[in-house]
């Protein structure tokens, strides 16, 4: 009987612990931006080649993914592949071109499934064919999902997005279509890849990094920043919810008392 009564107890502790520590009554950000960071040490920490610490960071999307769509947050964009990241040995940047199609060809019906959308972010230029097409396919095949929006930001740069931005209402201002007192934050926003999402309200960056590295400069002007030593390969979904228990913990006052 005692015996019996130790294996409930220890049942229902490990249930209690399984629990979010954020207050699900609480607000949930709408928009969630990360920075998934530190597959390469989580690999060299193993003796492993970089590239198996990217694999075993894209099962670590699969797993926020589904807890960020289990408590309703509209939008997730993941930092996949930056502008500076060609930089990278070229055995790396392959791989990492290769995941998208790797990791569709596994998740994509059951994202379907979930009515999660799925969307790229950044400039399809100097991308393989490869990686396009499996971005694209996804793309059409989400279209009309209205659940959970994600985000792929691959050969993203700020920056770069800015300057495109600058560069299109400049030709717009020189072709009499708009006046230069007209060049507002609204209007810049609208020609932003992310012209029609909210502005992010929380980021998380995994492995001790505490920097923005060149992402969503401009739509991160109010959002809350999270940032933890955890390398991404061992983010779990209990970290996750650490950071929403954190950001409904915080008073976001935009400039106001």
């Amino acid at each position: 009987m005692l015996e019996r009564i130790g294996h409930m107890l220890v049942r229902k502790a490990n249930q209690e612990e399984k629990r979010p520590v954020f207050d699900e009554a609480g607000e949930i950000p709408r928009h969630i931006a990360v920075i998934m960071d530190g597959n390469g040490r989580w690999a060299k920490m193993r003796n492993l080649p970089r590239i198996a610490g990217h694999r075993s960071g894209m099962k670590t999307v699969k797993e926020i993914v589904k807890a960020a769509d289990g408590i309703g947050v509209k939008t997730m964009t993941m930092y996949a592949f930056s502008t500076e990241n060609w930089k990278r040995p070229r055995e790396e940047v392959d791989y990492l071109m290769k995941l998208p199609q790797e990791f569709l060809s596994t998740e994509l019906e059951e994202l379907i499934e979930r009515n999660v959308r799925v969307r790229m972010l950044g400039n399809p230029e100097g991308l393989p064919a490869h990686t396009i097409e499996a971005m694209n396919i996804a793309e059409e095949r989400t279209r009309h999902n209205t659940g959970l929006q994600l985000n792929f930001a691959l050969n993203y740069g700020s920056r770069t997005e800015l300057v495109r931005a600058f560069r299109e209402l400049a030709r717009q201002v020189q072709a009499g279509t708009i006046q230069p007192e007209e060049v507002d934050e609204e209007m810049i926003a609208r020609h932003l890849y992310t012209s029609d999402l909210p502005d992010p309200d929380l980021l998380i960056r995994t492995s001790g990094e505490i920097r923005l590295s060149n992402f969503m400069l401009w739509q991160m002007a109010y959002t809350e920043l999270w940032f933890t030593d955890v390398l991404w390969p061992d983010f779990t979904k209990e970290h996750f919810y650490q950071a929403i228990a954190e950001y409904q913990g915080r008073a976001r006052r935009y400039g106001a008392v």
